[in-house]
Formats: C-alpha cells, sequence, structure tokens
C-alpha cells in the first residue's frame, strides 16, 4: 500500500509542477519532525532502506584527478551476473525504491542492460551515473533495456574536462553523448548534469560555461561539493582540489550566482535555496559541520560485494557469503542506522541539501 501510494504520488508530480511542490512541502515537513524527534529520543531513527546505491564495477575509463577507482580502490572489482541478479530481487522484495548503479564507469560491466531490464520489471526506479563518454555507443542497448534516468559528472568545460579526467578528447565524447541521448530519445529519458564544485571550478565564469551546457541539452543541474573523507576519493596532486578558509570570498561569489540563477529558473538549479546558502560552511569546516545524517535511508555495495550502509562506512556484510536480504534490518543494521544519523562517522557531506532541509537549527540558519 505504501509503495502503491508513493508511486501515485510521483505520478501526479510528474505531470502536476503545482503537485510536485505541494508533495515536497508535505514530505519535508515530516522529514524535519522525524530528525526533530530524532534528536531528542534515543532509538528512534532505525534503518529505512529506500535508496539502494551499487558499484558494478571498479572498472573506468578515466583517471580523474580526484578520483582512486581503477587506481588502488577496490582494483579490478566487478560484481557477477548471478550476485547481480539476487542483488536486484532482494531489493524489490524489501521495499526499496531507487536503484543507483554506478562505478568505476557502469557502461564498462557487460552485464549493465540486464540489470536494467531486471530492476525495472520489479518496478524499482533505476537510474545509472555515468562519466558520459560512451553514451554514443550504449544508449540504444540501455533505452531497450527500460533506462529512462541517467546522471553524469560535470567537471569543467572543454580543456578543463579533459585535465580533470586526463584524458584528451573526453570532453567532445561526453558532450557528444548527451547530444545523441537527446536526438534519439528526447524527453523520454530524463538526464541531470551533476557539476563538481571543488577548487578549480570555483569562479562565475566556470559556472556560466556550466550552466550553458546544461540550457543547450535541458539537463538539471545539481551542485555536488568535493570530497574529503569518502575512501575513494582524493584531494588532488597538491591537494589543489580542496578549498581552505582564505576562498571563502571566491565560494560565496560563486554561491551567489547560483542563487540568482535559482531564483530565475528553479527547475534548472536542482538544489534548495537551503543548500546552497549552506555550501560556504560545508566545504569549509569538513567534519566540523554538525548536521544529523540521513544515510539511514540508504545502503552501498562495492564492486567486491561489501555491504555498508553508506559510502564510507558501517560495514553490514559481503555479498557472496550471503544475500541482501539477509544482512538488511538486523540488530547490526539498526544500530549502523542511528550512529549516523549521530554522526558517529567521519562525518561526510553527502547529501548536504538533503539534510540541511531535513534539520531544523540549519533551515533557520540558512533560509
Amino acid at each position: 500500500m505504501l509503495r502503491w501510494s508513493h508511486d501515485v504520488g510521483r505520478a501526479i508530480a510528474r505531470q502536476y509542477p503545482a503537485a510536485r511542490r505541494a508533495l515536497r512541502g508535505v514530505r519535508e515537513a515530516v522529514q524535519v519532525a522525524q530528525h526533530s524527534i530524532g534528536s531528542r529520543v534515543p532509538g528512534w531513527i532505525r534503518a529505512d532502506t529506500v535508496n539502494l546505491t551499487v558499484a558494478l564495477t571498479a572498472r573506468c575509463n578515466q583517471r580523474c584527478a580526484g578520483c582512486l577507482y581503477e587506481r588502488g580502490f577496490m582494483a579490478g572489482q566487478q560484481l557477477p551476473p548471478k550476485v547481480l541478479d539476487d542483488l536486484v530481487d532482494d531489493a524489490a522484495e524489501l521495499g526499496v525504491r531507487s536503484l543507483r548503479l554506478y562505478g568505476g564507469e557502469p557502461l564498462l560491466h557487460p552485464y549493465l542492460p540486464q540489470v536494467i531490464h531486471r530492476a525495472v520489471g520489479k518496478g524499482l526506479a533505476t537510474y545509472v551515473t555515468t562519466n558520459g563518454v560512451l553514451l554514443e555507443e550504449k544508449i540504444d542497448e540501455l533505452f531497450d533495456a527500460g533506462l529512462r534516468h541517467l546522471t553524469f559528472g560535470y567537471y569543467g568545460t572543454g580543456a578543463d574536462y579533459d585535465e580533470y579526467t586526463q584524458r584528451p578528447g573526453s570532453f567532445a565524447r561526453l558532450e557528444r553523448g548527451v547530444q545523441v541521448v537527446r536526438e534519439r530519445y528526447g524527453a523520454a529519458v530524463s538526464m541531470r548534469m551533476n557539476w563538481l564544485l571543488m577548487k578549480p571550478s570555483c569562479a562565475k565564469d566556470k559556472l556560466a560555461a556550466a550552466v550553458a551546457f546544461a540550457n543547450r541539452y535541458d539537463t538539471p543541474m545539481q551542485v555536488d561539493l568535493v570530497h574529503y573523507s569518502l575512501p575513494y576519493f582524493t584531494e588532488g596532486p597538491g591537494k589543489g582540489l580542496q578549498f581552505r578558509e582564505g576562498d571563502r570570498d571566491k565560494i560565496n561569489v560563486v554561491v551567489e550566482e547560483l542563487l540568482r540563477l535559482k531564483r530565475a529558473s528553479p527547475e534548472r538549479i536542482e538544489n534548495s535555496e537551503i543548500g546552497l546558502r549552506s555550501i560556504p560552511d560545508w566545504l569549509l569546516k569538513g567534519a566540523d559541520m554538525k548536521v544529523p545524517c540521513d544515510k539511514y535511508r540508504m545502503v552501498w555495495v562495492g564492486a567486491d560485494g561489501t555491504v555498508q550502509l553508506c559510502y564510507v562506512t558501517f560495514r553490514l556484510g559481503q555479498l557472496g557469503s550471503g544475500r541482501l536480504r539477509d544482512i538488511l534490518y538486523g540488530d547490526e543494521h539498526h544500530s549502523a542506522a542511528g550512529r549516523a544519523f549521530r554522526l558517529d562517522c567521519p562525518n561526510c557531506h553527502c547529501g548536504f541539501d538533503d539534510r540541511t532541509r531535513k534539520c531544523l537549527a540549519s533551515r533557520r540558519k540558512y533560509s
């Protein structure tokens, strides 16, 4: 019944923007209440796996300056078809709603179309996060398998992108891939650009170039922040990707421009105004940014079969020696959910926008 009502609500929201805004407001009010109670009542926060994120493979065709996939993090690991089939079946049985398939580069996994077909057939809202350079070659097969949603990383425009990915010509391949998806499938495939805000991209002209790309191919744009605690990311050569306190003025200039763009085109910039205003603190305070975490609603699966509550920590088990249905919702899972909420962890800024909006004190501070 709950899944049916969620699906109906989502279908209505897609058709009617006013209904979408109203449902979002109701959902946010419930989430703020949940987090407010959770901050005061031990044991209130329990595991509730709505979102499953799966790194299908550690293989990648880029060598991004800030990423360790293929270069030390689970190098050579890839989930086998039988494990993926069981994973999808268990996710559907457990009531997971959203399945994110990524890597490494997921389009390098030969079984990706079959995973998509199986997941869509089970009613999972399935999407792929890709670097996009193989989209021109792969999109037809993925569309036939049922893929209707994808996100792609955006690390700069032109030469800036190629420098970050350390692959000359990769930006041209990304743009060609996005263009092909639009030409062949139009609005039937929704795409979202994940623009990475890091020190090299923190300038109004860099932001303007990214927004121009999003406008050209009609993709919403989500602002992601350069990571400092994820085990498969690095601060880059000479720690040149990360911000320091002396960068606050530069960050503020970009945030003000993002706020202006958000007001001018609310659907283009996906982050909320509250989330955008919080960006300088998230970037500069790091682990000292104490906002309760909402990853009790997710589970992460690594390319070697590791099952964790989130991208960083709280290991729950191992696929191959057990199935997802045997790992989730035990005492260890619920304990990890509560510990994550209380930030008994390295405290990253994953989902910073949602976390800021769900925390009453943060909503007041950044409204």
